[in-house]
C-alpha cells in the first residue's frame, strides 16, 4: 500500500510538472507573437534569446522584400499619377471602379430605401427625435453614395441628373411658396381664421373668390365693349344720344344730380344710351353692336361655367368628411375640432361646442321617445310661418307701392332727396331688419338648431328674392310705360327734323342747311338707361348701408360696450348689448343677392361691373377690421366643410333667376330707337341675323337657320333633359350600391369579430396556465411554470389577433433562462386549446 501510495505522488508530481512546462511555453509564444506585432507596428527590431537565428534571418528577408515591393508600387503610381493629389484621387477612383454588380445592386436597393424613408418618415410612430436622427442619417447616406451607382462617365451623368432632380425640387417647393405668397389677402384670411375659426374665414374666402369672377367680368366688359367704343367710337357731343340735353346742362355737374347718376354720368359710358349702333367702328372695322350683344351672353355663361365647377371640385374634396349616421361618437371625438384656432377664447368655445354636440347626440333618442304636447309643437310651428308669411307678403306689397310711387314722383319736378332714394331705403331697410324679425319667430317652433339654421337661411332666401322680383315687377310696369311713350316721342322727333329742314330751305334755298346741335334734339325715355340707373342705385345704396350698419352696430356697439361697461348697473359684455358676433349666414346671402343684381344689370349699365368690383375690394379690408376690432367668436363654432356648395347652390339658383328677366328683355321687348347698339332693330337678338347674313357665307346662314328651327330645339331639350334623368339614376344606383355594399362590409367584420370573441372565449376559460414538460416537449413550448394572466385582457387581445406570449424554442430552455416575447400564430393557439381540452386545465 505504502509502495502503491509512494508510486501514485510520484506520478502526480510528474503530471504537474508537465503541465506547468507546457504552460510556460504558451505563455512565451504569447509574448513572441505580441513583440513580433509591436516590432511590425513601430518598426522596432527586437530579438528573442530563446528563438532561433535562423527563423529570425527570414523573417528580415520577408520584411525586406516587402518594403522593396512597397516602394515600387509607390514609384509606378507617381509615374502614372505625376502628383501625391492626383494619385489620392486615382486610388479612390480605383476603389469605387473597383465595387463589384452585385455590391452597386446592394447599394441601389439602400439607397432607394433610405429615399423611401426620407419620403415617409413623416407619417411615422415616432419621437421628433428619433425621425430627426435618422432623416439626417438618411440624407447622408443618400448624398454620399448616390454617385456611386453608375461607371466612368455614366456616373458623372448620373451624378449630375440627380442634382437636376434636387434643384427641380426645389425650384418647386419654391414655386409653390410664390403662388402661396402671390394669392391676395392670404395671410388676413389666416389671421381672422385663427381667432374665429374657419366659419367666419369661409365667408371671407367666398368674398374672395367672388372679387375673382367679377375681377375676369369686368375685363371682359372692359376690354371688348367700353375700350373700343371709347377709342374708336364717335367723341362725346357728336351724336343726341352722346349728349347732355340743353334743359339739363345748367345743373348737369351738381352733386345732388351727380348722386342720383344724372347729368353727365347718365350720358357717358357707365351705361347702355351712350354707345352707337354704328354696324362697325374705326379702322379695325370692330363689329361693337355684336360684341356688346355676345359679352353680355358670355357673362352668364362664363358665371354658370364656374359656379359649377367650384360646385364639383367642393363635393369631391368632401367626399372625405365621413358617414354622419355610423359611428357618431368616433367621427365627433376625432374630427371635431378646428386646428386652424389659434385664440384661446376661440378654442374654449370650441371646446363648448364639441361638448355640447356630444350632450345633444346622447339626448337626441331621449327626445324622439319622450312624451309631449304635439299639437301644442304644431299649433306653434303653424302659426310662426303664417306669422313669417305674412311678413314677406307685407315687404313684397311694401316694396311694390314704393316702386309706383316713385314713377309719380320721377313726373314732378323739385321732390327731395328721400323721395328720389325712396325705393334702395325701403329696399335696404327690409334687409336689414326683417332677418332678425324672422329669427324672434322662429323660437316658438323649438326647431333643433341645425334644422332652425336651415329654416333662417330659406326664410332670408325668399325674402331677398320676393323683394328683387318685386322690384322688377314693377320696373317692368315703368318700363311699359315709356314704350308707349317713345311712338309719340318718335313722330315729334321726325317732325322736328323735317320743319328745321324745311325752314332752312325756305330762308336760304342756295346753300345746305347747318346741322341740328345734338343738345336741341328731343330725346327718348331709353329704358334699357333707366334699368340700369335703378340697379346702379339699389347697389351703391346697399353698400353704404351695409357700412353704416358695421359701423353703427358692430363698432359703436362695442366702444359703447367696453368703456362704459366699468359704470353701468349690469355686465354689458355678459348680458345686453354685448359684443355683437358676425353674422356669416345674414352676409353670404347679402353678398349672393348683390351678385344676382350685378349679374341682371351688367346688361344695361357696363360699368356696374366696375362698381361692384370696388365695392368687394373696399369690403375685404373694411368687413377685415371690423371682424378683428369689433366682434367676438360665435358661442357654436362651426366648420365651413359642409356649408360651401349650400352657398354655391343658392349662387346658382340666383344667376337662373338673373338670367330670365334679361332674356325676356332680349327676346320680347323691343330696344329704344334712338339708344344703344342696338337702336333700329324689332329685337336685340336681330344683330346675330345681320352679322349671319352680311359677314358669313350663304352656306352658313342655312345652317344657323336650320339649327334654329323649333322644331329641332325641342327635341335637343327633351334630349337633354332624358340625359340628365338618365345621368341621374345612374348616380342614385352607383349610391345604393355603396350603400350596399358597405352594409356587407360592416356585417363581414361584425361576423369576424363573433368568430374571434367565440374562439378567444373558448381558449381563455379561466385565468391561469399550466403546461407539463411533457406538453412542452410535445409541442415545443416553454412557458415557465404557473403564469397568471388576465382573463379579459387576453380575450380582448385574442380578438385583435394581438396577444403576445412567452414562448422560446425548446432546445434554449433550461432552467432559470429568460424567456421572451412573441406571437401566437392559428397554429400554436389551436395547440393551445388541444392542450386545454386533454389536461382539463383552464388555458
Amino acid at each position: 500500500d505504502t509502495l502503491l501510495e509512494k508510486n501514485l505522488c510520484k506520478q502526480v508530481e510528474a503530471h504537474t510538472q508537465k503541465r506547468a512546462t507546457k504552460k510556460k511555453s504558451h505563455k512565451t509564444n504569447d509574448s513572441d507573437g505580441e513583440s513580433e506585432a509591436e516590432e511590425a507596428v513601430g518598426g522596432k527590431k527586437r530579438r528573442d534569446k530563446k528563438t532561433s537565428s535562423k527563423d529570425q534571418k527570414e523573417a528580415e528577408n520577408k520584411e525586406k522584400q516587402t518594403n522593396k515591393k512597397g516602394k515600387e508600387q509607390d514609384k509606378k503610381r507617381k509615374k502614372n499619377t505625376g502628383d501625391s493629389s492626383s494619385s489620392s484621387s486615382s486610388s479612390n477612383s480605383s476603389d469605387e471602379e473597383s465595387l463589384s454588380e452585385e455590391e452597386l445592386a446592394r447599394l441601389k436597393e439602400q439607397v432607394e430605401e433610405k429615399k423611401k424613408l426620407i419620403s415617409t418618415i413623416r407619417n411615422k410612430p415616432w419621437r421628433m427625435v428619433k425621425k430627426l436622427a435618422l432623416l439626417r442619417e438618411a440624407q447622408a447616406f443618400v448624398e454620399k453614395f448616390e454617385g456611386a451607382l453608375g461607371k466612368g462617365k455614366g456616373k458623372k451623368f448620373y451624378a449630375y441628373k440627380m442634382m437636376m432632380a434636387k434643384k427641380w425640387v426645389k425650384f418647386k417647393r419654391d414655386f409653390d411658396n410664390f403662388k402661396t405668397q402671390c394669392i391676395p389677402w392670404e395671410m388676413k384670411i389666416k389671421e381672422v381664421e385663427s381667432h374665429f375659426g374657419s366659419s367666419v374665414a369661409s365667408y371671407f374666402i367666398f368674398l374672395r373668390w367672388m372679387y375673382g369672377v367679377n375681377l375676369v367680368l369686368f375685363g371682359l366688359i372692359f376690354g371688348l365693349v367700353i375700350i373700343p367704343e371709347i377709342l374708336m367710337g364717335m367723341p362725346y357731343g357728336s351724336i343726341p344720344r352722346k349728349t347732355v340735353p340743353r334743359a339739363e346742362q345748367a345743373t348737369a355737374m351738381d352733386f345732388s344730380v351727380l348722386w342720383d347718376f344724372e347729368g353727365y354720368i347718365k350720358y357717358s359710358a357707365l351705361f347702355y344710351g351712350y354707345y352707337n349702333n354704328q354696324r362697325t367702328i374705326g379702322w379695325l372695322k370692330y363689329r361693337l353692336p355684336m360684341a356688346y350683344f355676345m359679352v353680355g351672353v358670355s357673362v352668364f355663361g362664363y358665371s354658370l361655367m364656374v359656379v359649377i365647377r367650384s360646385m364639383a371640385r367642393n363635393a369631391n374634396e368632401s367626399t372625405g368628411d365621413g358617414d354622419d349616421n355610423n359611428f357618431t361618437f368616433s367621427w365627433k371625438m376625432f374630427t371635431s375640432w378646428d386646428y386652424l384656432i389659434g385664440n384661446p377664447e376661440t378654442a374654449d368655445n370650441k371646446f363648448a361646442s364639441i361638448t355640447t354636440s356630444f350632450k345633444e347626440s346622447i339626448v337626441d333618442e331621449q327626445e324622439s321617445n319622450k312624451d309631449e304636447n304635439i299639437h301644442l309643437r304644431r299649433f306653434l310651428r303653424v302659426l310662426a310661418n303664417v306669422l313669417i308669411i305674412c311678413c314677406l307678403c307685407g315687404s313684397g306689397y311694401l316694396i311694390y307701392f314704393v316702386v309706383k310711387r316713385s314713377q309719380t314722383f320721377s313726373k314732378m319736378q323739385n321732390i327731395g332727396w328721400y323721395e328720389r332714394n325712396e325705393v334702395e331705403i325701403v329696399m335696404s331697410l327690409l334687409g336689414m331688419f326683417c332677418p332678425p324679425l324672422f329669427e324672434t319667430i322662429a323660437n316658438l317652433e323649438d326647431y333643433h338648431p341645425r334644422i332652425g339654421l336651415k329654416w333662417q337661411l330659406g326664410r332670408i332666401f325668399a325674402l331677398f328674392l320676393g323683394n328683387l322680383y318685386t322690384f322688377l315687377l314693377a320696373l317692368m310696369d315703368d318700363v311699359n310705360e315709356k314704350l308707349a311713350e317713345e311712338d309719340v316721342i318718335k313722330n315729334i322727333t321726325h317732325w322736328t327734323l323735317f320743319s328745321y329742314y324745311n325752314s332752312s330751305a325756305v330762308n336760304d334755298s342756295a346753300g345746305t342747311p347747318p346741322p341740328l346741335d345734338p343738345a336741341d334734339m328731343p330725346r327718348g325715355p331709353c329704358w334699357e338707361t333707366t334699368v340700369g340707373i335703378e340697379f346702379v342705385r339699389l347697389t351703391v345704396s346697399d353698400i353704404l348701408v351695409t357700412y353704416v350698419t358695421i359701423l353703427v352696430g358692430d363698432f359703436m356697439r362695442a366702444c359703447f360696450v367696453r368703456f362704459v361697461n366699468y359704470c353701468w348697473c349690469w355686465d354689458l359684455e355678459a348680458g345686453f348689448p354685448s359684443y355683437a358676433e358676425f353674422d356669416i349666414s345674414g352676409n353670404v346671402l347679402g353678398l349672393i343677392f348683390n351678385q344676382g343684381m350685378i349679374w341682371m344689370g351688367s346688361f344695361y349699365a357696363p360699368g356696374l361691373v366696375g362698381v361692384n368690383v370696388l365695392r368687394l375690394l373696399t369690403s375685404m379690408y373694411f368687413q377685415c377690421w371690423a371682424v378683428m376690432s369689433s366682434n367676438v367668436p360665435h358661442e357654436r363654432v362651426f366648420k365651413a366643410s359642409k356649408s360651401n356648395n349650400f352657398y354655391m347652390g343658392l349662387l346658382l339658383l340666383i344667376l337662373f333667376l338673373s338670367l330670365l328677366p334679361v332674356a325676356y328683355t332680349i327676346m320680347s321687348l323691343p330696344p329704344s330707337f334712338d339708344c344703344g347698339p342696338f337702336s333700329g332693330k324689332k329685337r336685340m337678338f336681330d344683330v346675330i341675323q345681320e352679322t349671319i347674313k352680311q359677314d358669313f357665307p350663304l352656306f352658313v346662314a342655312k345652317i344657323f337657320s336650320y339649327v334654329a328651327n323649333p322644331g329641332l330645339i325641342i327635341p335637343a331639350v327633351l334630349l337633354m333633359v332624358l340625359a340628365i334623368y338618365y345621368l341621374n339614376a345612374v348616380a342614385e344606383a352607383y349610391q345604393h350600391a355603396n350603400t350596399e355594399l358597405k352594409k356587407k362590409m360592416q356585417m363581414v367584420c361584425t361576423c369576424k369579430k363573433m368568430s374571434i370573441q367565440e374562439s378567444a372565449v373558448s381558449i381563455n376559460q379561466g385565468y391561469m396556465i399550466n403546461f407539463n414538460s411533457a406538453y412542452n416537449l410535445k409541442y415545443g413550448l416553454s412557458v415557465p411554470g404557473w403564469i397568471n394572466y388576465p382573463g379579459p385582457l387576453f380575450c380582448h387581445c385574442a380578438a385583435a389577433c394581438t396577444s403576445l406570449w412567452w414562448t422560446q424554442p425548446r432546445s434554449s430552455v433550461g432552467h432559470g433562462s429568460a424567456p421572451h416575447w412573441g406571437r401566437l400564430d392559428q397554429q400554436q393557439l389551436h395547440q393551445l386549446q388541444e392542450v386545454s381540452q386533454g389536461s382539463h386545465q383552464p388555458a
